[in-house]
């Protein structure tokens, strides 16, 4: 408690807060398919570099960011990253970028990352799963110096947006424009763990009478903060606009190709009340720094002659490495036709394709249940309980009566020798992603309606193979986490390989109704459809995969919703204070991932499957929330802009994978496994988000929210549950797990933390300018019976900066800036890896303060 007032205190302290924005002046309000980027990424709001008001929701509570405020934040920031200053919103990472996908955490109003909607320009980012199967970072999809605003909708995305997972509201980035003025643009940073981030456009300014476009390109290496691992890549930008009389052509393209080496999450172990906990399981380490570079030491003095980990250190073993690595490519052609002064057609057609792999090189010991039935002749043969266990290659089970312990270490040494001689072996999932779709919108302005109609249209074509390599003990230089394994070698076996085909389709109709002049009324409907086929033309062996008893089950599931209805109005009192409501229901479609995760295609049994396919219902969400918002102009340059918002939720057929293998790298075993998908019942979710933004002229500026969210299980479910129901009904309470049943009723999603303040103080003086930005984030619940909880944190961070002389330079601008994160050295846990009802959960570190120089030139 007392740490919970100091940290409130600290936040009213540093509550001098400018940019991160409210909702709202519905007069200028567009239709969301109508919505453009910013004309110029670094463009100013009319008080100056400040957090803009946005109006594209007018029914809705949405908040926005603009580029220039997220370059404030730390130049090259991830866009999900920025957004969380927003109300309302809790994002957190491993590290400042917010660019390290494993350990990204993203929760709005309860909802986590994979229940939220995402899109950059309206193209679909998908649901921005760790494991690729439908989409991309923001970050991957435009480079972060290049976003024009990022627009945060917390209750309900708005009904056009392409997205299949947006039960909890939309994240969407815009790039910005090219400039009309032809100039060149170039930053360079340095800072902390050998941080090098470059960043080049070049806008050509208008040409032809009525084109613009720009070249963009960015370089960003960084290691670590904790091991040696260099985190990084190259991305390109490419935009081209023709506007003219008769509608506007946009053009634009995205290369990323970036490695990340990965931080590995620690496991933590609380015992029950009244139990006891073992000194292997009481052992946490703060950080868990893999070996590379160091192979001979990993070899000989951390892993045994059987590639086994040390036992003293239970799951929190260290790796030699892992990694995530990815390329893609994403492209779209829009054009928006003014077909008359009362009707305009926008229409827009993208492709993605994606080539990646996730790495681990670790122990072989770790995953030997899993190499052994592929590399050991004798596997088949072997009585059940004379088969290795996990972190016990070349150990003769004590149960094993037909093998000698000589036999059984001579058996451990040739899986040795099997896998390069070296104690390790080296896990991929490998993914490839091809899609591409249409997304349409045509607007009709009759008297004093705004119809709307429109449509999705997606296919994708995704493949993910789960493939293990040797390490050779000879050549080291081989297994790095900045080469694909398979460029080097082939691999020793593949365990599975999944590949799906889906197709997507959306369609909509919206009535914006300005009955007065005051009022303005909002009503329509979405349809949502999936056709979704699984197979795996690769099976894995038997006994090389936890939970399956058969094979991995292949078949159709095919999802169709007519009617996902929304209604809202909003009333402008005065031209300064409009109140607002809207109710619409969402849908989630089954994920179509097939190397894991939380979909129907990676249960334990086809009869599991099926049972999803013929009676299994999707995720779905009623949304209800209304409020006030405020813009005010007093004298002296004095504005105020304020929202509060409440809103309720009613979450439906809420899916829970409970894991057959849970613990170990990134909360689940190296060696994977299957999962139990079950419908645990309904989440019911009440909160208010309040904001304000306090203005003196362009001088001083200081924004705060403060958001308050209760999100919790409607009843108890049972952990031993076949088919597709686990909801008992029951709602026992304690913490303890009772004839299997857990008592989550009454309980608190996990994750999400019920309060949250932001605040951010901004202050311009001539050529300087300061901005302290404090984000709390309350006490997190890390199991489905919170039994076990993580404290509370405060973080703040600094940026100081000046505009330079530009006439001895013969520049337009020349600026340099000093940003540091986690100013006061916080330190605790900022990701959480929830996967057990009771007793233990995984978790990430917080990064600790970090300083960096940028300095930014314009010609």
């Amino acid at each position: 408690m007392a740490r919970t007032t100091v940290s409130l205190l600290a936040l009213v302290i540093a509550g001098l807060a400018s940019a991160a924005a409210q909702a709202a002046d519905p007069a200028n309000a567009a239709p969301a398919a109508d919505a453009a980027p910013e004309a110029d990424a670094g463009a100013e709001s009319a008080e100056g570099d400040t957090v803009i008001v946005t109006g594209a929701k007018t029914t809705r509570s949405a908040t926005a960011i603009s580029g220039a405020e997220i370059q404030k934040i730390l130049p090259g920031v991830s866009p999900l990253k920025a957004i969380q200053t927003l109300p309302g919103v809790l994002y957190i990472t491993a590290d400042p970028w917010g660019y390290n996908e494993q350990n990204a955490q993203t929760f709005i109003h309860g909802f986590n990352y994979q229940q939220l909607g995402y899109t950059m320009d309206g193209v679909p980012l998908g649901d921005q799963s760790y494991g690729n199967y439908n989409g991309l970072s923001p970050e991957r999809a435009v480079i972060s110096e290049n976003v024009g605003r990022v627009v945060v909708t917390t209750g309900a995305g708005d009904l056009g947006t392409a997205s299949n997972s947006n039960l909890g509201g939309t994240i969407e980035t815009f790039s910005s424009d090219p400039s009309k003025q032809f100039g060149v643009t170039a930053s360079q940073t340095v800072g902390s763990y050998d941080t090098s981030r470059s960043y080049v456009r070049i806008d050509s300014g208008t040409f032809g009478g009525s084109n613009a476009l720009y070249l963009s390109g960015a370089r960003q290496h960084a290691r670590a903060w904790d091991f040696n691992g260099k985190q990084g890549g190259w991305q390109a930008n490419a935009k081209f606009v023709h506007d003219d009389g008769t509608g506007k052509l946009t053009l634009y393209f995205d290369y990323n190709d970036m490695k990340q080496p990965n931080e590995d999450a620690t496991v933590f172990f609380k015992p029950s009340a009244g139990g006891t906990a073992t000194p292997v399981q009481l052992y946490t380490p703060y950080t868990k720094p893999f070996f590379y570079p160091d192979f001979n030491g990993y070899r000989t003095t951390y892993l045994s002659a059987l590639g086994n980990s040390p036992s003293a250190v239970g799951s929190n073993y260290r790796n030699y490495y892992s990694d995530a690595q990815r390329t893609d490519y994403l492209g779209y052609a829009r054009y928006d036709a003014h077909l008359s002064d009362r009707i305009t057609w926008s229409t827009t057609a993208y492709f993605h394709h994606n080539d990646g792999a996730g790495v681990v090189a670790g122990p072989l010991g770790q995953s030997i249940t899993t190499a052994q039935p592929y590399l050991d002749p004798a596997y088949a043969t072997l009585p059940v309980n004379c088969r290795f266990g996990g972190n016990a290659n070349g150990v003769r089970p004590a149960a094993c009566m037909a093998l000698t312990d000589a036999q059984a270490a001579a058996a451990g040494a040739a899986l040795v020798k099997a896998t390069g001689g070296s104690g390790l072996i080296t896990r991929t999932t490998e993914y490839k992603i091809n899609r591409g779709g249409v997304i349409s919108a045509l607007n009709l302005e009759l008297g004093t309606h705004k119809i709307e109609l429109g449509g999705w249209f997606e296919h994708n074509s995704t493949t993910q193979w789960r493939r293990w390599y040797g390490v050779d003990v000879n050549n080291p230089a081989s297994s790095t986490p900045y080469i694909r394994p398979r460029e080097v070698e082939p691999p020793l076996f593949t365990q599975y390989q999944g590949d799906a085909r889906i197709n997507e389709l959306q369609l909509h109709i919206q009535d914006t109704w300005q009955p007065l002049d005051r009022l303005t009324v909002q009503a329509g409907f979405k349809t949502s459809a999936q056709w979704a086929t699984g197979k795996f033309p690769v099976q894995p062996k038997l006994g090389s995969l936890s939970g399956l008893t058969g094979g991995l089950p292949q078949g159709s599931i095919n999802t169709l919703r007519w009617f996902l209805p929304a209604v809202g109005a909003t009333y402008d009192f005065n031209g300064s204070e409009q109140v607002y409501f809207n109710v619409q229901r969402n849908l989630r479609q089954y994920q179509a991932y097939l190397a894991g995760g939380g979909g129907p295609w990676f249960t334990g049994s086809q009869t599991a499957f099926d049972a999803f396919a013929n009676q299994g219902k999707p995720e779905s969400s009623w949304t209800y929330e209304g409020g006030l918002r405020s813009h005010r102009s007093f004298s002296n340059g004095v504005g105020l802009d304020a929202q509060i918002n409440y809103y309720h939720v009613i979450f439906n057929n809420r899916l829970l994978a409970i894991s057959t293998n849970p613990g170990g790298i990134a909360g689940s075993g190296i060696t994977g496994g299957t999962s139990i998908l079950v419908n645990v019942g309904d989440v019911h979710t009440d909160g208010v988000d309040a904001a304000f933004t306090l203005h003196f002229g362009r001088t001083f500026s200081f924004y705060n929210a403060v958001s308050y969210n209760l999100s919790k299980y409607q009843s108890d479910y049972t952990s031993t549950a076949t088919g597709i129901g686990a909801a008992t009904g029951t709602c026992i309470g304690g913490f303890l797990v009772v004839g299997g049943v857990v008592p989550t009723c009454g309980k608190q999603i996990p994750g999400s933390p019920k309060w949250m303040n932001k605040s951010v103080a901004s202050l311009n003086i001539g050529p300087f300018e300061a901005q302290l930005i404090g984000d709390y984030v309350g006490r997190r619940f890390a199991t489905y019976s919170n039994d076990v909880s993580v404290k509370s944190f405060f973080q703040t961070s600094l940026r100081i900066g000046a505009d330079l002389p530009t006439d001895w330079l013969h520049l337009r601008k020349a600026n340099i800036a000093l940003n540091v994160t986690n100013l006061t050295k916080e330190s605790g846990v900022s990701t959480i890896s929830i996967g057990s009802a009771t007793n233990s959960y995984s978790a990430y570190p917080i990064a600790p303060r970090q300083w960096f120089l940028t300095f930014s030139i314009g010609l």
